[in-house]
């Protein structure tokens, strides 16, 4: 469960990151946040609220809380941290934000997720999806964002990628993260999005999710998903 290289142009690191322990120990990092930022809202998928003539964009984001490594020790937190940052975004650029929902959700209990993403990795799983979306036709850019678990998206990402024709979108990776960045995001969404074009990623550091707001608008600003 070490980490990765990952290219300097896809990676945002917000200062202050310091030393990680083993990779096993803090997988689940990416997915809380202990914060009062509310969670993010959304439009119901196919309304976007974007200026007429604009790109039309969906956010979906898997987020987990619960029990979790936060800054070398384990605390129970309310909100993820992905769901704060699509709140981030969703407010900043106007999108559709969709929430994936697992069918058979995860627990709360960090070793039992940690034992559960580990098989569902090894074995290449495809956990269901509760509230599946009819299409995506109608967009043509989407930011697909979730933690990074042992250097990868939650498998329930692949199970939402494969799921839809792709062909002639472009997708954005958008991760938090405890220490490995993007992890694999790119090369697998390369292999499920059949026909997109991958473009840069967004990594954001779990435990400093709250202070993101300006590096995150820049990252939107220079890939021309917030007006200059």
């Amino acid at each position: 469960m070490g980490n990765i290289a990952v290219p300097r142009r896809s990676l945002l690191r917000l200062a202050g990151a310091g030393a990680i322990g083993a990779a096993a120990v803090n997988m689940l990092s990416g997915c809380q946040s202990d914060n009062a930022a509310q969670p993010a809202t959304s439009s119901p998928p196919g309304t976007s609220t974007a200026p007429e003539g604009q790109r039309k964009v969906l956010l979906a984001y898997f987020s987990r809380a619960g029990w979790n490594y936060f800054n070398g020790g384990r605390k129970f937190l309310q909100v993820g941290n992905t769901e704060v940052l699509a709140g981030m975004i969703g407010k900043l650029i106007g999108c559709d934000v969709h929430r994936i929902e697992a069918a058979e959700p995860y627990s709360d209990d960090y070793g039992d997720t940690v034992a559960r993403n580990v098989r569902e990795q090894n074995t290449d799983a495809r956990p269901a999806i509760a509230n599946p979306l009819a299409s995506i036709d109608q967009y043509d850019t989407l930011l697909l964002a979730s933690g990074i678990w042992n250097v990868r998206a939650p498998m329930i990402m692949c199970t939402f990628a494969d799921s839809y024709d792709f062909a002639g979108k472009t997708v954005h990776p958008v991760t938090t993260y405890a220490m490995s960045g993007l992890g694999t995001t790119e090369r697998d969404y390369a292999a499920s999005c059949k026909g997109a074009t991958i473009s840069a990623g967004l990594a954001v550091r779990g435990e400093e999710v709250d202070s993101a707001s300006p590096a995150v608008e820049a990252w939107l600003r220079q890939h021309s998903l917030l007006p200059r």
